[in-house]
């Protein structure tokens, strides 16, 4: 193990072995990192360890500087694991370089399948006796982190000595199918708030939208098309996405010799936005985590876009509608794009068909919950839908929720230390 500092806290690398099957425990191992964080000023305490699941799939946790955001609000009273969860940051890397050492495809694919929640949740309670002697530790999961933590209470509740969720209650029996169909007019409403508070956005994305549709540049290999375009609403889902969007968009074009162009700084920006050069597993496994069950995900969102016609760049420029940007949407128009996806085509395909995910929550067990649970759940939350997430509050015994419209998806981070105050102090009251 390695110690360091940054300002006020004291930091650990951690480094642990657990199987890449747990149902073969002796089979192959897989490393998983995870970062110990602790308050310099009580670096020699025994305190309790609350693990950070961090949103998804496919990120590995914050890389925060010192006791920023919630941190800092976290280690007045815990020591944190700051936990990279397989495949992502330095926990087995799996991407585009690491995978064809497993293989083809089809042996991608299998490996690919052991990256859900129920596998964290299971490398969770391989490490936490290692850390804690044995003693049940506290989750925070943020988005996909929560959809983790939810599996954790319907599996491990044993291992639990409370759980907090940020933007992450999942409908615990959806198919894909009706995610996307709920998200699709969250998505709208989303934009329609962006071009009401610019207007003149909806001129400048048809423009976008135009020059790359009759242009097709590539910036560093990837190819900027009008969809990839559509898909920078994803920044529309967070506090300040609304405002990085029309920042984006307003250097958009430049004057040159031959005439307008994208400029190369707006090209790199959409590039930059768009590629999962940093997160495959995002694109990957992305609706794979929703999957329960013989019935396959089969490109789920591209197949229910289809019900939603206006989020069609071509029919918006025949016309003189605008277009309408997309959000936490996967197709299979990213793997012919992207450079960091290109290789894994097939792998997705693959899991896009497959029949034999194993279900992922349990209801009976989750209605005689004795674990203390408080969920933030963000009423105009862009990626998980408000309803669903208050059904699943419902459906988990003893779980407080406080609902507000203070903040969007990325409350945690936004709200930091106050949104980690409130979910504390609901938790502690009901245990």
């Amino acid at each position: 193990m390695i110690s360091y500092r940054q300002p006020g806290v004291v930091l650990t690398d951690r480094r642990f072995t657990v199987p890449l099957d747990h149902s073969d425990p002796g089979g192959e191992q897989i490393e998983v990192y995870g970062r110990e964080a602790v308050a310099t000023s009580r670096a020699g305490e025994e305190l309790p360890w609350l693990v950070y699941l961090e949103g998804g799939p496919g990120f590995g946790a914050r890389r925060f500087v010192g006791t920023e955001a919630w941190l800092g609000r976290a280690l007045r009273d815990y020591r944190v694991l700051l936990l990279d969860q397989r495949g992502t940051g330095r926990s087995t890397p799996a991407n585009r370089q690491t995978l064809p050492l497993r293989g083809g495809p089809r042996e991608q694919a299998d490996y690919l399948a052991h990256f859900r929640s129920d596998s964290i949740v299971r490398d969770c309670e391989l490490i936490r006796p290692q850390l804690t002697g044995g003693a049940p530790w506290t989750v925070l999961g943020q988005s996909f982190g929560g959809f983790c933590a939810v599996r954790y209470l319907s599996s491990a509740p044993e291992g639990l000595a409370a759980v907090l969720i940020t933007g992450g209650l999942p409908s615990l029996d959806a198919h894909a199918d009706d995610v996307y169909r709920a998200a699709y007019p969250r998505i709208e409403g989303k934009v329609a708030a962006h071009y009401a508070r610019y207007p003149q956005d909806v001129e400048r994305a048809r423009a976008i939208a135009a020059h790359l549709a009759e242009r097709r540049p590539e910036s560093a290999g990837h190819r900027l098309t009008p969809e990839g375009f559509q898909s920078l609403g994803i920044m529309l889902g967070s506090g300040s996405g609304s405002h990085q969007l029309h920042y984006l968009l307003e250097n958009a074009f430049v004057r040159t010799p031959g005439g307008t162009e994208l400029s190369d700084a707006f090209q790199e920006a959409m590039r930059t936005a768009a590629s999962f050069a940093g997160h495959p597993l995002y694109a990957l496994l992305h609706e794979a985590i929703y999957g329960q069950g013989e019935r396959p995900t089969a490109w789920a969102a591209e197949r229910v876009r289809a019900e939603f016609p206006q989020f069609d760049a071509a029919t918006a420029l025949a016309g003189d509608g605008p277009v309408l940007f997309t959000g936490e949407t996967i197709h299979p128009w990213h793997f012919d794009v992207d450079p960091a996806l290109r290789p894994l085509r097939e792998t997705a395909e693959l899991l896009a068909q497959r029949t034999d995910w194993p279900a992922l929550y349990d209801p009976e067990r989750l209605a005689a919950n004795e674990v203390p649970v408080a969920a933030a759940v963000y009423h105009d939350d862009m990626y998980v839908d408000t309803e669903e997430s208050l059904r699943t509050a419902a459906a988990i015994r003893g779980l407080r929720t406080w609902v507000t419209n203070e903040y969007e998806h990325d409350g945690v981070r936004a709200g930091g230390p106050r949104v980690l105050d409130r979910l504390l102090a609901l938790v502690r009251d009901e245990a």
